[in-house]
């Protein structure tokens, strides 16, 4: 007995000693005297969270979790402000910001006026054989003009580079130099359907392009690119900006590069401990003469093979996970979103037919996959297709979702329920209802989409941003259209009974958008077990008035228990950023977003 007490007293002696080391025991890091919506219905009222090893180990009152540190704990006072976990979006563009640093930023600029400022300033301080640049994730409709550009006010603030001024997927501004290099009016210039060029009362262009997604799309790949290190240098500063709203993981939802080549910036990154959002993406394969099912098949089984679900980052959980094919399954049943413009009705039997093909194919290989339909028109024959591949190769638990759905009906809502698949919302009516509304009218757009009917229905559902061309990035934008029913310009354009409660709206950037990158048991809590994702808010998002809610950002942003991003009292704690490259780059300057000063 003697022998045995011995023993117990020299482990409890080893343990006292493993315990003064710190090597385990004391929390990475604590966050106490904060405001916390866990989104936890175990925990519903917190103060204070302690962080070990990249994940949440403790909830509770500021004493209880102040108990846990040791020496080596960091600890952060919150001084009050509202705690909540990280946002993801979970449809974003970022890997399609290669020409980032190459462009002036015109997102949350209040006037027109400042906008053209902003170019002016741009052209003097843009080299001879670049170009002044303004491509998408604004509106007109921010502005309090409430109008696009003039072409004289245009040249006049860029008298002599050429420059390329657009607005989401729908019109680009052009000036002479600028027609000429990309061939308006030849054959050098890209044909698409639903191109159409201005022409003045003596024939000539004016450099007004009305357009649709693929045009646009090409435009900029004709102009000057950055370089390979201006890219990398580029998305670095996307992602801080992405860090600076809360935002803690995003889903890349296909880019004109797809995987692996167009994703080595972002290995890169990692490898430079710089990623700091967790990225699962959507690839999308452009396959020369195979359709893109094909091409993205075969480079994921061959030319680099990756299976679903796979994180090409296991250092981090989801940090770089394959999450399917997407959000284009085919070019020719696209339908681009463009409110200015009424819808883009693909031919039914097409539909039918490509997507029975494309989508069997996915389904026999367990390959997630997200379709681009922003129209109810388009949805009905997609989800035919749909029904008819599931009574033949069932789904069988497969995930997929609908992207955008911003006129999905009722009914279809309960048939995408019936076959296990999720809707992706965006927030795009609080940047483009007003055009909705001249385009379809006002009583429709009050019940676009049916937020209301969308949550109650129970279905997997978030909203996301579609960054960085068709909507801004900025989640707090979306947010606010959703509870305050006002869009962008300050117009009512969402019903009263169409709107979400401030809970509501927020679960669809944390725990409804986690489903999409499989990761409900993961993140959109702060939970004893959950990642540790979460901001703290420049506002308190619960209590701040609705005309306010859309001036939110985060003041310290945590990523696997780490400090991404830091403001104000908070500045000292984050990683600095590198120089941006080149020495002219708008960012350098202005930004990714306006900040006045």
């Amino acid at each position: 007995m003697s022998r045995l007490f011995v023993i117990i007293a020299a482990l409890y002696i080893g343990t006292l000693g493993a315990r003064s080391a710190g090597s385990l025991v004391g929390a990475d890091l604590i966050v106490f005297n904060a405001t916390i919506t866990t989104q936890s219905l175990a925990i519903p009222r917190a103060s204070a969270l302690a962080v070990k090893r990249g994940r949440i180990y403790a909830v509770g009152s500021d004493a209880d979790i102040l108990g846990l540190k040791d020496n080596n704990t960091r600890l952060i006072d919150a001084h009050g402000r509202r705690l909540i976990p990280g946002l993801m979006d979970a449809h974003v563009h970022i890997l399609n910001e290669r020409n980032y640093n190459y462009e002036v930023k015109w997102e949350g600029v209040p006037t027109l006026k400042i906008a053209l400022q902003m170019l002016s300033e741009q052209a003097k301080r843009t080299p001879q054989g670049q170009w002044v640049k303004v491509i998408g994730g604004w509106s007109p409709y921010q502005f309090a003009e409430r109008r696009h550009p003039t072409l004289e006010e245009l040249k006049k603030a860029v008298p002599d580079r050429p420059f390329i001024v657009q607005y989401a997927y729908n019109v680009a501004f052009l000036n002479e130099p600028a027609m000429k290099a990309l061939g308006v009016g030849t054959d050098r210039f890209p044909k698409f359907a639903g191109t159409v060029f201005e022409k003045d009362s003596q024939g000539q262009y004016t450099g007004v392009v009305r357009a649709n997604t693929f045009t646009l799309v090409t435009l900029e790949s004709m102009v000057p690119q950055p370089s390979y290190e201006e890219q990398v240098n580029g998305l670095g500063y996307i992602i801080n900006l992405e860090n600076r709203f809360g935002v803690t993981s995003v889903i890349d939802a296909g880019a004109a590069q797809g995987y692996p080549d167009g994703h080595q910036p972002l290995q890169d990154l990692a490898r430079q401990n710089r990623l700091n959002v967790r990225f699962p993406f959507i690839d999308l394969q452009f396959g020369g003469s195979s359709e893109l099912v094909d091409a993205e098949i075969n480079a994921i089984t061959q030319r680099s093979p990756v299976s679903p679900r796979e994180n090409l980052l296991p250092s981090v959980a989801h940090g770089h996970e394959y999450e399917g094919a997407g959000e284009m399954l085919r070019l020719s049943l696209h339908d681009h979103e463009n409110f200015d413009r009424p819808a883009i009705v693909i031919d039914r039997d097409s539909m039918v037919q490509y997507i029975k093909e494309d989508v069997t194919k996915l389904v026999k290989r367990r390959i997630p996959f997200r379709m681009h339909l922003s129209y109810n028109e388009n949805i009905t024959p997609f989800l035919d297709a749909l029904e008819q591949v599931n009574a033949q190769t069932p789904l069988d638990g497969l995930r997929w979702s609908i992207e955008h759905a911003e006129t999905i009906t009722p009914e279809n809502i309960e048939r995408v329920k019936r076959l296990g698949g999720g809707i992706a919302l965006d927030g795009k009516m609080a940047m483009h209802g007003d055009a909705f509304v001249r385009t379809y009218s006002r009583e429709k757009a009050l019940r676009t989409p049916a937020l209301r009917r969308l949550v109650e229905s129970g279905i997997p559902l978030a909203m996301t941003s579609d960054g960085f061309r068709a909507g801004s990035i900025n989640p707090w934008i979306a947010i606010s259209w959703a509870v305050s029913g006002k869009s962008i310009s300050g117009s009512e354009i969402l019903a009263t009974d169409n709107r979400l409660t401030r809970e509501e709206a927020l679960k669809l950037w944390t725990n409804g958008a986690a489903w999409f990158g499989d990761q409900e048991n993961d993140t959109g809590k702060i939970e004893p077990g959950y990642l540790a994702d979460f901001a703290l808010l420049s506002a308190d998002y619960f209590t701040v008035p609705e005309d306010q809610v859309k001036n939110i950002s985060s003041v310290l942003t945590v990523v696997d228990g780490r400090v991404v991003f830091g403001n104000g009292d908070y500045s000292d704690l984050a990683p600095k950023l590198p120089e941006v490259i080149p020495a002219w780059s708008p960012v350098k300057y202005f930004g990714g977003y306006y900040n006045p000063k």
